[in-house]
């Protein structure tokens, strides 16, 4: 019974059904397209209940006093902000399941954050831009995200779950979300994004994941390069 009390106790452990986004009742909450499918968890998933934490390198150390977020490749205004100008720019709320090409979905969450569409609109980003490098503290951890994902009503640079800080293992206090991908696109210990014209693989992508991830693509999704 131990064990079954740990998960209990566990603040980020689902102990009811998640919500259908109906039941969300407060209507400026941006809602997820892929949390209205019939059957929300994609093929080749399972359901957890918990919040497992993953990562390439461990949970780095991030000075929230030094804590920069930069802005450059094909903008017009390169911007640079400090946490506490970052939190200052317009916020959003988004409902959204989260599914990591490791198997497993956390269905029925809620994010906090700057809308990464908020980010481009500041920063003038250019119409050859296609493609966006999020660059992470996790020791020159990067990804690459496609513009039309980057730019989706849903996605966002998140600073709260569920009503709450991200903590340091989870990504805090700032990592981007995109929601209709997999999750090792939504970069942990962000630290800027780059814009460019040209596709670039990063981290996770150099070592065989696929260069989109969408986790509704063909067959169990696109987990790898040969998928």
């Amino acid at each position: 019974m131990s064990f079954l009390n740990n998960l209990i106790k566990d603040p980020k452990y689902q102990t009811t059904e998640p919500r259908k986004p109906d039941e969300i009742g407060e209507t400026e909450i941006i809602i997820s397209p892929d949390t209205r499918r019939d059957h929300r968890i994609p093929p080749g998933q399972s359901r957890t209940k918990k919040w497992p934490v993953l990562d390439a390198h461990g949970t780095p150390e991030v000075d929230l006093a030094t804590w920069w977020f930069e802005v450059d490749g094909l903008v017009a205004r390169p911007q640079q902000w400090s946490l506490d100008e970052f939190m200052q720019l317009p916020a959003v709320r988004v409902y959204a399941d989260f599914h990591c090409v490791t198997r497993w979905s956390r269905l029925d969450n809620i994010w906090g954050g700057v809308p990464t569409r908020e980010v481009a609109r500041i920063a003038g980003v250019k119409p050859e831009a296609k493609f966006a490098l999020a660059l992470a503290y996790d020791y020159g951890w990067t990804t690459n995200v496609p513009i039309e994902y980057f730019l989706n009503e849903d996605s966002l640079f998140a600073w709260s779950h569920d009503g709450a800080p991200i903590p340091p293992e989870h990504g805090g206090p700032v990592r981007l979300i995109i929601p209709q991908l997999y999750a090792w696109k939504s970069a942990k210990w962000i630290k800027g994004v780059r814009f460019l014209e040209q596709d670039q693989a990063g981290f996770w992508e150099e070592g065989g994941y696929h260069m989109r991830g969408n986790p509704w693509g063909p067959g169990d999704g696109e987990r790898f390069r040969w998928s």
